[in-house]
């Protein structure tokens, strides 16, 4: 623990010597998320509403308490107390990880993960909100075997602050827990809904603020504009709705499809969920990381703080040692590297679709594909496949006549 600790504080340092640019990094200067949009937000929401002329505003409501959490620290500038907030909850979480590991028959290889997944995403970690969600998740999914109700009201409240956590219910298994669980999250998200709309006007504009969205240059259905770039296509890059989207020909189509396969992965999700035979110490986590994995991957915007989110819930799946997601996990870790590679250090070549960019969005949408299906199989395998051939060698045992020998035999020792 001592050794994990140190390496947390160590690569923590460089994070924030980087957010507060000490250290520079090649690229755009990610931290005017916070210093431009999020204290203009802050400045906004201040005097008791929610930016309703501002498109970019796409967040659940709770998401107003993370932009006015650095009021907590009136004695720093905004952008420093944001920052030294997102350290905090990074070490939060961290405590929480090396709890859970601690206990019988878990691992501290969760807190490994979000030690060394946390900084390969570099600074981007720190300049957005996305940690603070992920405390939140992580949270949840770690009271959700002996605290049902609790996990159930933290998933609605990560919800609130960004809709997927609420993903994290799929796994609980049927019965009390998942009554609880529901029940608990259900009456959190009503509450928490209703006090915000009644107290801030346009709590739920951001329904409708993503309406006209196009297709974020680093997300899968972008890979087509990337090439077609390159073949006459007629469209362009352009700022709108916050981040570098295509926008042109054909943009709505593949927009329409990414969402269709995003409702695909979601009706496979339900499928799951039916057909499942027995839930194993593990299932609420790992169906929890695939559900999280397929909703990422299949997005139209894959933004690089997404990445905290799998960084997060594949540290829970590997504080429990028997995890089907180890090889899922691995490769997310290996795509958080390459987004960092992709942005902001190689962020122009992304943009302008150059060979280096079409080649990095290639490998980091290609590892996060090849993790959602190898989540999603071992998933299927540990809860429907194997538990359905154990029952079913047990029913042919129990319909098999018993041999004439051990018949006897069982006879004569009677």
């Amino acid at each position: 623990m001592r050794l994990t600790v140190t390496a947390w504080a160590a690569t923590r340092t460089v994070l924030l010597l980087c957010v507060f640019k000490l250290i520079t990094l090649p690229g755009p200067d990610i931290t005017s998320d916070v210093s431009v949009i999020y204290q203009g937000w802050y400045e906004v929401l201040r005097t008791g509403t929610f930016p309703l002329d501002d498109v970019s505003w796409q967040y659940p409501p709770a998401a107003a308490l993370a932009i006015l959490s650095p009021a907590l620290l009136p004695f720093l500038e905004y952008p420093a107390a944001f920052f030294a907030l997102v350290c905090l909850t990074d070490a939060v979480v961290l405590a929480l990880l090396l709890g859970a590991g601690r206990r019988d028959g878990r691992s501290l290889a969760g807190a490994w993960v979000w030690v060394a997944g946390v900084p390969l995403l570099g600074p981007t970690a720190y300049a957005r909100y996305d940690l603070m969600v992920t405390a939140v998740a992580v949270g949840a999914l770690l009271a959700a075997v002996r605290h049902p109700r609790t996990a159930g009201a933290l998933a609605a409240f990560g919800a609130l602050l960004k809709v997927w956590p609420a993903l994290l219910l799929l796994g609980i298994a049927r019965g009390r827990r998942a009554r609880a669980a529901w029940g608990a999250a259900v009456v959190t998200a009503a509450l928490l809904t209703a006090l915000l709309t009644v107290t801030m006007p346009g709590a739920l504009n951001f329904l409708t603020f993503q309406r006209d969205r196009g297709i974020e240059v680093e997300s899968l259905g972008a890979l087509i504009f990337h090439v077609a770039r390159h073949y006459g296509w007629e469209g362009e890059v352009l700022l709108n709705y916050g981040s570098m989207e295509f926008l042109g020909p054909y943009v709505a189509g593949v927009s329409t499809a990414s969402m269709a396969l995003t409702a695909v992965a979601f009706g496979w999700l339900l499928w799951w969920r039916l057909r499942a035979v027995e839930w194993t110490p593990t299932s609420y986590a790992d169906a929890a990381f695939a559900a999280v994995l397929l909703f990422t991957t299949t997005s139209r915007v894959i933004s690089p703080q997404y990445m905290l989110w799998l960084v997060g819930l594949a540290a829970v799946c590997m504080t429990l040692r028997s995890s089907r997601q180890v090889r899922p996990t691995l490769l997310v870790l290996a795509a958080t590297g390459v987004t960092l590679l992709e942005f902001p250090l190689g962020f122009v070549h992304v943009v302008t679709s150059d060979a280096l960019g079409i080649t990095l969005m290639v490998v980091r949408n290609g590892l996060l594909v090849a993790a959602s299906v190898l989540s999603a199989l071992g998933l299927w395998h540990s809860t429907v496949t194997e538990p359905g051939r154990r029952r079913a060698a047990a029913a042919a045992d129990a319909e098999a006549p018993e041999p004439p020998g051990e018949r006897t035999s069982r006879l004569l020792t009677w």
